[in-house]
């Protein structure tokens, strides 16, 4: 059993910054580093849109085109989390964004969505 909590979220200008955590709790006698962690977001009325996974040890990320460049990911196992750096934001950045776990799947395949584990999410608004 993984709980994954977001924060970070927030109302930010045109090519500013966030930085969004997500801290697990993890359960079952399992470690945090085995699992492949992602971001995805969804705006209102749209599908839910995949934006950065990470590997178990930290070594490996994948971008969407969409933020490439502009986002960055990062964890620390020792504290059970995830964050993601958010620079030059943009309108089309406004969404909720969502942490999620997987126990099997690789960094590249978290794209593909179908987690095992999402939290709630934290919401970000880019306007001026």
């Amino acid at each position: 059993q993984v709980q994954l909590v977001e924060s970070g979220g927030g109302l930010v200008e045109p090519g500013g910054s966030l930085r969004l955590s997500c801290l697990a709790s993890v359960g079952d006698g399992r470690a945090f580093n085995t699992f492949g962690m992602g971001w995805f977001r969804q705006a209102p009325g749209k599908e839910r849109e995949f934006v950065a996974s990470i590997s178990r040890s930290g070594t490996g990320s994948y971008y969407p085109d969409s933020v490439q460049g502009r986002f960055t990911i990062s964890r620390n196992n020792a504290e059970n989390t995830v964050s993601l750096q958010m620079n030059g934001l943009k309108p089309e950045d406004t969404a909720d964004y969502f942490c999620a776990a997987d126990a099997t799947k690789s960094y590249r395949a978290i794209a593909l969505g179908r987690m095992d584990y999402w939290g709630k999410g934290t919401p970000v608004t880019v306007s001026s």
